[in-house]
């Protein structure tokens, strides 16, 4: 059986408590819910920690009788979030965040502040539903060496984008800042590029992150290249609001 990394765990296990099920009511287990907690399982063996393993063994038990459901949720919950941390400290730093907990402003805002501070020259922030929380939460992290480059959807994209960009650049000259808006349903994905040569993908537009729902970071090294070229071709073909 091929082996995780911690990295690996840490992933893994922040994509599931993102798709976990709800499991309120009275009805029978789900063919999902069940196939959610054998994952759940699978994942927290492969993690070896006893403690979790026999608290989430006793969770499970509880899940098949409706008055105790509830509880038992929650303590499995709390053993999956238990290796998720474990698994997040054994992960090289560069990797540790990535998963955001729902209703997390700080957190969400430490994740990208510290993919941000990594840029020396560029970064360029896509999200084809961009609206003036990219400036007004995230914006203040970007080093002053660094130029800010924001593509969005010409049909999607929030009004409140450009006008909070206008001031911006106003309030700060010296600090480059660029808006553009590419033609309608060209952009599908979330993303931050870092100097031409480093790519993450964003699970949630930037004005939700992690608001209603837990999200994730992921860097994509073997995949940099070819999203740094194809954004960098919409980029040129898109339309101008701020320069």
């Amino acid at each position: 059986m091929t082996e995780f990394s911690a990295e690996d765990l840490y992933r893994r296990l922040g994509r599931l408590i993102e798709e976990a099920p709800h499991f309120g009511g009275v009805a029978p287990l789900t063919t999902d819910q069940l196939t959610w907690i054998a994952r759940a399982e699978a994942l927290i063996e492969r993690a070896g920690d006893m403690g979790a393993k026999v608290e989430f063994g006793a969770a499970k038990k509880s899940l098949a009788l409706p008055s105790s459901r509830a509880l038992g949720h929650q303590t499995m919950m709390m053993a999956i979030h238990r290796v998720l941390a474990a698994a997040e400290l054994a992960s090289p730093a560069g990797a540790q965040g990535a998963f955001i907990p729902v209703g997390s402003p700080f957190d969400a805002y430490s994740a990208v502040a510290k993919i941000f501070a990594a840029a020396t020259s560029d970064i360029l922030v896509v999200d084809p539903y961009m609206d003036d929380t990219m400036l007004l939460d995230f914006a203040g992290a970007v080093p002053d060496r660094a130029s800010l480059r924001l593509l969005s959807d010409q049909q999607s994209a929030k009004s409140s984008l450009g006008a909070a960009a206008a001031k911006w650049k106003a309030q700060y000259p010296h600090r480059s800042i660029q808006v553009r808006l590419a033609p309608a349903r060209t952009l599908h994905d979330r993303a931050i590029l870092v100097d031409g040569k480093s790519a993450w993908t964003v699970t949630q537009s930037f004005k939700d992150l992690a608001k209603r729902s837990p999200a994730e970071i992921v860097r994509g090294d073997d995949i940099a290249t070819l999203k740094v070229a194809a954004y960098e071709q919409i980029w040129n073909g898109a339309g101008v609001v701020i320069q």
